[in-house]
């Protein structure tokens, strides 16, 4: 099904994963496509780093997915490192295959000296093509605290704002307090633009998860700082883990009452975490 009509039917449920390099990766994955499935999501995702094989890779999970019928699946795409007809060629190769859900983003220019040519600077360029190539529900990135790029946070609300008027929805990278969602929100709405932005969730289960985070562009609050630390003192590593699943527990339960269209899960290809979030706030575990 298509993602915009999935949203508009009710709060969406989702998980994202990313395409396994290596026969111990694609175990891991199958094991937890498996032991996801009982909770009927409403869609996967799948990320795309770039390159052919990458390509290919991405390509061959979203197929696969959507074959076997039990799942709905979005396919990212990037603008970095691709002519406008390599894209051209990539979505329409989607749409000849019944993949009508595209994550459409910019991707991370590459650092140091080995510049790779990229025909589109932005995503909503890649909107705009992937408009023109199939009829697509078309996804893009949202940053609560802003792209770590932009010049200020207005300024990153406005292109955002200009992006999802092009696209259907939107999702955000991870977060931890819900106010970065609801005021994400709305200063969309402040700028006319009300399409469905789901939040991106993703919990802290280690110490060393802390720096991880910051490194990856959601620095965790130094509340929730403090709250994992006591309960590494309290009980270890299985406490801290604990005490994560808790807080991501309850930051999904605030942005629900505070009418997020639903949530997504980004699962770095594990179930577990996920499971028992998802158990916490709905009763159910998945297997």
């Amino acid at each position: 099904m298509r993602i915009d009509a999935l949203l508009a039917s009710g709060a969406t449920r989702s998980f994202e994963f990313f395409p396994p390099k290596s026969d111990e990766e694609s175990a891991t994955l199958a094991t937890t496509l498996h032991d996801l499935e009982p909770l009927q999501p409403s869609f996967v995702s799948v990320t795309y780093r770039g390159g052919a094989e990458s390509r290919q890779r991405t390509f061959d999970l979203v197929s696969r997915i959507q074959n076997e019928g039990q799942l709905t699946a979005m396919a990212h795409l990037i603008c970095v490192g691709h002519t406008i007809q390599e894209l051209r060629d990539t979505l329409t190769t989607y749409s000849e295959h019944g993949i009508d859900n595209v994550m459409a983003l910019g991707g991370d220019v590459p650092e140091g000296d080995g510049a790779i040519r990229s025909d589109l600077a932005y995503a909503v360029e890649l909107v705009t093509l992937a408009r023109e190539v199939g009829n697509f529900a078309i996804g893009v990135a949202a940053h609560p605290m802003g792209h770590p790029r932009s010049t200020s946070l207005s300024s990153d609300r406005d292109f955002l704002a200009a992006k999802l008027d092009l696209a259907d929805f939107a999702v955000t990278q991870f977060f931890f307090q819900p106010d970065e969602w609801v005021d994400l929100v709305n200063d969309l709405a402040d700028r006319g633009v009300t399409k469905p932005v789901l939040p991106g969730i993703m919990p802290v289960t280690t110490l060393g998860g802390i720096s991880r985070m910051a490194m990856m562009g959601a620095a965790v609050p130094e509340g929730l700082a403090a709250r994992l630390v006591a309960a590494d003192e309290r009980g270890g590593p299985a406490g801290v883990r604990a005490e994560g699943i808790l807080a991501a527990t309850e930051l999904c339960a605030q942005i629900l009452a505070e009418g997020a269209p639903g949530l997504h899960f980004y699962t770095l290809n594990r179930s577990t975490a996920t499971r028992e979030i998802y158990a916490n706030l709905f009763g159910k575990e998945g297997g």
